[in-house]
C-alpha cells in the first residue's frame, strides 16, 4: 500500500513499540506445531466466508483444510476461486505471511508446493516467539479457546461467559458444578458454583471472561428461581435460549466479575445473523452494570456509529478494534475518524488479530492495522490538529497502554 511521507513515519514509529494483541482464538503452541501446515492453512478462518460466498461449496472449504487429501487435489479446490478473494482484505494477511516469513511473492501454481514445504520446515516449537514476540513484538495476545493451559505470558486466557451464564437444562447445572465438586439443590447454591468457577480460571491465569449482544431481559429473581426449580423438579426439560434464567445468572456473572476483577468481552456485530449481535442490545446491561468493565469488540459492525456513542457515553466500555481492519479496513477508519471526535483517547483498543490455527497472519493483520491507524492519525497531523508526536502517543495508547491498564497486565 501506498502511503504519505506522514503516515510511513507513523508506521515506522509504530513498529518501535510493543503491541498487547486483544483477541485471538490460538490453541498452545504444541497443537499447531502437531499438525501438518501448507498453503493453503493460510486461507483457513476468516477466509472460508469469502470463499463460500464467492461460491465454493462448504463441503470443498472442509477438504481444503483436510490433511489427508493431496495438496494438489486440495489447490484444485480453491484455485478457480482465488482471483474472485484475493483483492478482498480478509485474504491480504495471507500473501503479507507468505512473504515476509517465507519469501513468497505470491501464492500461485508454481509456489504452492515450495511454499507448503517451507511453511512445514518452520512449523517448529518456537514459532510462536518467532513470529508474536520477535515479528510483531506482542507483549500479550489476550486468547480465546475455551481453556487455560497456556505456559508463559505470551498467551493470556479469557473463558467463556455461557458456561456458567447459559444454563438451559438440569445437566447442564449438574456437570458445572460436578466439576468444581459441588452438588447444587437451588439457585443459590448455582450461584455459589458460578462464584468458584470465575475463581478458579482467575486462578488459572485467565483475565476476562467473554459473552456476546444479545437483546436480554431485565434481570427478575423470582422469575429466574421458578425456571430453574422447573429444571430441578423435570417439569420442564430445556429453557429456550433467551429466559428469566439466563437474564439473571448474567447479571450475577457480571458482578461477580466485577468483584473479581475480570474484564467482561462482548463479541458485537459481525457474524451470521448480525442484527441479532448488535450493540446496541448491550446498552441496558451497561447501565445496570457499572462497575463492571467491558471491552466491546469488532465496532459493532456494521452498526458503528451506534457503538461510538456508546462508548462516549459509558465509562465503564472500551472499544476494541479487533477483528475489523481485515473486515473492512475503510470502514474501520472512517469509523476511528468519527471515534477520535467522540471517545477519550483512552478508551480505544487498537489491535487483535482474531485467528486460531493461521498464526502467521496475525503479522499480516497488524501490519493492516498499523496502516488504518497511521492514515487516519496521519491526517490528522497533516492538518495541523496534532504533531506527530501526539499521533505517536496516541498511538501507543491504542496499541500498548490502554488494553494494559484495562486487563491488569504487567
Amino acid at each position: 500500500m501506498k502511503l504519505s511521507k506522514t503516515e510511513q513515519a507513523l508506521v515506522r514509529a509504530f513498529e518501535e513499540f510493543e503491541v498487547v494483541d486483544a483477541h485471538e482464538h490460538l490453541p498452545p503452541e504444541h497443537v499447531r506445531t502437531g499438525q501438518r501446515v501448507d498453503a493453503l492453512t493460510l486461507f483457513s478462518h476468516y477466509t472460508r466466508t469469502d470463499l463460500v460466498t464467492a461460491g465454493m461449496r462448504p463441503e470443498d472449504y472442509d477438504a481444503l483444510h483436510n490433511p489427508n487429501l493431496s495438496l494438489d487435489y486440495r489447490w484444485s479446490l480453491l484455485k478457480p476461486h482465488l482471483e474472485n478473494i484475493r483483492y478482498g482484505s480478509y485474504a491480504r494477511p495471507a500473501y503479507i505471511a507468505a512473504k515476509e516469513f517465507y519469501g513468497f511473492d505470491d501464492i500461485n501454481d508454481e509456489t504452492y508446493r515450495p511454499l507448503s514445504e517451507e511453511m512445514q520446515r518452520q512449523n517448529t516449537p518456537g514459532i510462536y516467539h518467532r513470529i508474536l514476540r520477535e515479528k510483531c513484538r506482542i507483549r500479550h495476545a489476550l486468547t480465546q479457546a475455551g481453556r487455560t493451559d497456556y505456559e508463559g505470558d505470551l498467551l493470556i486466557p479469557l473463558m467463556p461467559m455461557d458456561n456458567y451464564a447459559a444454563a438451559h437444562t438440569w445437566s447442564h447445572i449438574a456437570a458445572r458444578a460436578h466439576d468444581l465438586g459441588e452438588r447444587v439443590n437451588s439457585l443459590d447454591d448455582y450461584l455459589l458454583v458460578c462464584e468458584k468457577g470465575l475463581a478458579k480460571w482467575k486462578g488459572e491465569g485467565a483475565v476476562g471472561i467473554k459473552m456476546a449482544a444479545r437483546p436480554f431481559g431485565a434481570p427478575n429473581r423470582g422469575d429466574a428461581m421458578s425456571a430453574f426449580d422447573g429444571l430441578r423438579r423435570g417439569a420442564q426439560a430445556q429453557l429456550p435460549d433467551m429466559n428469566p434464567l439466563r437474564d439473571y445468572l448474567l447479571e450475577q456473572a457480571l458482578r461477580l466479575a466485577a468483584e473479581q476483577g475480570l474484564v467482561v468481552a462482548v463479541h458485537a456485530g459481525m457474524w451470521g445473523d448480525f442484527r441479532d449481535l448488535a450493540s446496541h442490545h448491550m446498552i441496558p446491561v451497561f447501565m445496570r452494570s457499572p462497575k463492571t468493565r467491558f471491552d466491546l469488540y469488532h465496532m459493532g459492525m456494521p452498526d458503528v456509529r451506534t457503538t461510538g456513542v456508546i462508548g462516549k457515553n459509558s465509562p465503564n466500555v472500551w472499544l476494541n478494534l479487533a477483528w475489523t481492519h481485515v473486515i473492512s479496513p475503510a470502514m474501520t477508519r472512517s469509523a476511528l475518524e468519527e471515534y477520535i471526535d467522540l471517545v477519550p483517547m483512552n478508551k480505544i483498543i487498537a489491535f487483535g488479530g482474531d485467528y486460531g490455527k493461521p498464526v502467521e497472519k496475525v503479522y499480516g493483520h497488524l501490519v493492516m492495522a498499523r496502516e488504518d491507524i497511521a492514515m487516519v492519525l496521519g491526517r490528522r497531523v497533516d492538518a495541523g490538529l496534532m504533531t506527530q508526536e501526539q499521533a505517536v502517543g496516541i498511538a501507543r495508547k491504542w496499541f500498548l497502554d490502554n488494553p494494559m491498564e484495562l486487563y491488569g497486565l504487567g
